[in-house]
């Protein structure tokens, strides 16, 4: 026998008032945006073609411009993954409408495990660690060799990748499976894990960022590069939210569903963790300079000397300065076209952020672009939009019943 409230749950429902606001809220047979994933895909195909003509007389590039482009989209996943958990632990109501953005998002950490894989070609290239022998000779190596070894960075890569899609599988399965069933138990499921998946995304987030950034310097260490990198990542998903929110309202998929109150709340968010990004990284450049210990400063050293002085100065008043003062007018954040300037300004500084973070280890002389950058951009952000714009040609563009649906749709700031 099923119980009388578990054949209630089968029952076919009645669509809500807010289900019928928003109707199917799917891409249109014809519209352009079914385009998404062919462009994404022919985008990668030449992106990775010129990687492999470039790559193959300068290898040792390839591989830096490959981790900066791979960190750069990582990021945004990651991002996203913490702003959908967030909704969930705090229950809030105002970011129902834009949470399927934020599940697309993180839904691409498969392909980023995917698109890490070239990396491991170049391990050798990439750290020096991992050079057979490079131990031998220096002792802070051999102290740190429990940790730093390949198996067990290997190791520690396969289990971020597993919890992130782990995660990531959960949260997207329970929400395409509520827009059927319309169970408000999926709401209630995943806001208790939540918590305990926002610890488990905290940590090795931290790891992911010591394993792949720090490391590049492996005589330097810093306790707050997690919180740092965290930060980033946070900034650059709300960025990206604010583009793809703008540019769907502008393409007539959700422009009676996303309304200038949540663009308020986006623009707000944007303000809000743009100062924290400041403050986490000028506590952490402060706590290494008043120490001056030389183990220490290795790492900000090759940073304000030669070429690299300009691009942080530049990366100081472009993902702070300027944002700051832009976006702290109520006008500006309720502003579709404003907001989305924004957003790309900033997705820009976050890729210079990585780009600074990265690219002195292989040119402590100075800053030198090369081709290799564009293409491994092109490349790896062709995968991406080729995969997230064929989820969202099969799935609803935002989360068709649940239970907090039609308060989000009727969200006003106060």
């Amino acid at each position: 026998m099923i119980p009388e409230h578990d054949r209630a749950a089968l029952r076919p429902e009645q669509p809500t008032s807010a289900e019928a606001t928003v109707g199917k809220a799917t891409i249109p047979p014809g519209h352009p945006w079914n385009r998404i994933p062919v462009i994404g895909a022919v985008s990668a195909l030449v992106g990775a073609v010129a990687c492999a003509i470039l790559g193959a007389s300068n290898p040792k590039q390839f591989f830096f411009s490959w981790l900066v482009s791979f960190l750069f989209f990582l990021s945004l996943a990651l991002g996203a993954l913490f702003f959908v958990l967030i909704q969930y632990a705090s229950q809030g109501g105002w970011g129902i409408v834009l949470r399927r953005i934020g599940e697309t998002t993180f839904a691409m950490v498969p392909v980023m495990a995917v698109l890490f894989l070239p990396l491991l070609l170049g391990l050798h290239d990439l750290y020096s660690w991992s050079v057979p022998g490079a131990a031998e000779h220096d002792a802070l190596l051999r102290w740190k060799s429990p940790y730093l070894n390949v198996p067990f960075f290997l190791i520690r890569a396969a289990l971020y990748f597993g919890s992130w899609s782990l995660m990531a599988f959960l949260y997207y399965r329970g929400s395409r499976g509520q827009d059927v069933s319309g169970d408000p138990a999926v709401s209630v499921r995943l806001r208790r894990l939540a918590g305990p998946a926002i610890i488990v995304l905290a940590l090795t987030q931290t790891f992911a960022s010591v394993d792949w950034i720090v490391s590049l310097t492996p005589h330097w260490y810093s306790t707050m590069f997690g919180v740092y990198f965290f930060a980033g990542s946070f900034v650059a998903f709300i960025a990206l939210l604010s583009v793809v929110a703008v540019a769907m309202r502008r393409a007539g998929l959700l422009d009676t569903i996303i309304s200038a109150e949540h663009l308020h709340d986006i623009g707000k968010f944007l303000f809000a963790f743009t100062a924290f990004w400041a403050y986490i990284a000028f506590s952490q450049f402060l706590l290494v300079w008043y120490a001056n210990l030389p183990e220490e400063t290795i790492w900000y050293k090759a940073r304000i000397e030669g070429s690299w002085l300009p691009v942080s100065l530049f990366l100081m008043a472009g993902h702070f300065g300027v944002p700051f003062f832009y976006l702290m007018g109520r006008t500006v954040k309720r502003n579709g076209v404003t907001l989305a300037i924004g957003g790309a300004w900033l997705l820009a500084m976050h890729f210079v952020d990585l780009y600074w973070q990265v690219m002195p280890t292989l040119h402590p002389e100075g800053l030198r672009p090369s081709a290799l950058d564009v293409a491994a951009l092109v490349a790896v952000g062709g995968c991406f939009v080729a995969a997230a714009g064929w989820l969202m040609r099969r799935q609803a563009l935002v989360p068709l019943r649940d239970p907090r649906l039609a308060e989000s749709l009727a969200f006003e700031n106060v």
